[in-house]
């Protein structure tokens, strides 16, 4: 019984190694205290334990009889998790306490700790370490570092010469559709068809989330920006009835990206009043605006509230969509970030990316434009060299990528994204300043989720930050956060 024992607890043990992957030097000798240090992607299987047949177990640490684990880990995982903490005891000492085990004889303490989450971070001190669901099967990466004490098994010294594999960020739904309410435009009497995700007055984007019925973001930093970095789009509060905001006619822009070098998805909102007892009319660029203004006829309301109003079809042209419709979590980044046009419904379907916010709480955005056009072309988004005019002003906010490390779905084939705000945080904006990390030795690379684990981590001189300024020019990318999961119902 005993051999059986111990043979079912060396598979235990193998499968976690196979899962975990080599390596080789991430094992320090120092006599009875060996270091670990390793970030890998594992999956959950059956849990051996008695009475947990049903439940689903990742080891992390295997157990090894003498053997004491002590250190700190941080994982993602596919699914919501509980950490698993097993202690050497007597049997005698069995009673009275949760304990694992597979044959009865071989008992461990049990500690289970319920973080019901999908990520988190913790020290830990046991006999083995592991990720537990009562029923889904799930998959987690895990970064350790620590200590064994006690002397290692033979089996932990196999682990040595298994051959090394690149560590992955494996997340769920890194890539989402997000199905976007569309609005009409006029630009020199053509059509428009155009989106809004943010405003930078709290009331205003309100109005608008329940007029259009998709939520349009409070984002107060957009309400100084440089006139350089912005347009003007007229609003209509009587007039022609229509299919704008107010009911009356549709809206005008004064640019599109046609026109490059002025084009901006941030616009300052001017309301439009008609004078009463002048006959309305249908107004169709924005210079006949300013003439019917100057003319006496109508009045403005230059409101200073700023919309980010990204355009998806102007009368020239439109924003790429993808030859391949399918979202995926592996899916390239580039080739566009659309998936479908809708022009009969009024809908668009972006990619919705996956990242952190400073906190760690997952977040989704979209891309829009870019700046230089280098960047928005390999993205597929609209060039909008205006929002260069942001990179050294508060309407921007930092947006962290890496360059290296852990192989992931950010934008430059590594792990997600860190942003420096979140949607409810006063300085949140839609206009991302990006900044590069980079991992001074790859071998030494986390899954980092937090502003202050880059923070940590750059501190320790680990890592490296630096503004990116592809082809020696100023960075900004219009990246509106967003809930992918919400409804879409234009109420027009």
């Amino acid at each position: 019984m005993k051999k059986l024992i111990a043979i079912v607890m060396i598979v235990i043990f193998a499968t976690s190694i196979i899962s975990i992957s080599s390596v080789s030097d991430q094992f320090v000798d120092a006599g009875s205290r060996k270091k670990i240090h390793f970030t890998q992607t594992i999956t959950s299987s059956q849990d051996p334990g008695k009475g947990h047949e049903n439940h689903q177990l990742s080891f992390v640490l295997s157990p090894s009889e003498g053997t004491l684990y002590d250190g700190s880990m941080t994982f993602t995982s596919s699914e919501h998790v509980q950490l698993v903490v097993l202690h050497e005891i007597n049997s005698q000492d069995a009673k009275g306490q949760p304990t694992w085990t597979i044959d009865g004889n071989t008992i461990y303490g049990l500690s289970l700790i319920d973080l019901n989450e999908k990520s988190g971070s913790f020290e830990f001190t046991g006999a083995a370490l592991a990720l537990h669901s009562p029923s889904k099967k799930f998959t987690s990466t895990v970064s350790v570092d620590g200590w064994i004490r006690g002397q290692p098994t033979e089996v932990i010294m196999q682990k040595i010469e298994l051959k090394k594999e690149e560590p992955t960020s494996l997340l769920s739904r890194t890539n989402v559709p997000a199905t976007i309410p569309m609005h009409k435009g006029i630009y020199d009497g053509e059509q428009v068809l155009y989106i809004i995700t943010d405003g930078s007055d709290g009331n205003y984007a309100k109005t608008i989330t329940e007029k259009q019925g998709w939520i349009v973001n409070n984002a107060t930093a957009i309400s100084n920006v440089p006139e350089t970095a912005l347009e003007q789009l007229y609003i209509f509060k009587n007039g022609v009835k229509g299919d704008g905001i107010y009911g009356f006619q549709d809206e005008v822009f004064s640019s599109t990206p046609s026109q490059e070098s002025q084009y901006s998805a941030l616009n300052s909102i001017i309301e439009v009043t008609w004078k009463k007892g002048q006959k309305e009319i249908v107004f169709e660029s924005s210079t006949d605006i300013v003439t019917a203004k100057e003319n006496g006829r109508i009045e403005f309301n230059e409101t200073e509230i700023v919309l980010n109003t990204p355009q998806i079809v102007w009368p020239d042209g439109q924003m790429l969509v993808r030859t391949d419709s399918e979202i995926t979590d592996h899916m390239s980044y580039g080739e566009g970030q659309i998936t479908e046009i809708n022009k009969e419904e009024l809908t668009v379907t972006f990619v919705a990316h996956r990242g952190w916010g400073p906190d760690g709480k997952t977040i989704y955005y979209i891309v829009t434009d870019a700046t230089p056009k280098g960047p928005a072309e390999t993205m597929g988004v609209v060039s909008s060299p205006s929002s260069a005019n942001l990179v050294i002003h508060s309407g921007a906010v930092d947006l962290f990528q890496f360059k290296n490390g852990i192989k992931g779905s950010g934008p430059l084939g590594f792990q997600p994204g860190i942003a420096g705000a979140s949607l409810g945080d006063k300085n949140y904006s839609p206009m991302w300043r990006i900044y590069l990390v980079e991992w001074n030795d790859d071998e030494s690379a986390k899954i980092l989720e937090t502003k202050s684990d880059i923070d940590s981590f750059r501190a320790d001189d680990l890592l490296s930050v630096s503004i990116a300024r592809p082809t020696n020019s100023d960075h900004i990318v219009n990246c509106p956060f967003i809930d992918p999961f919400q409804e879409t119902s234009l109420n027009g």
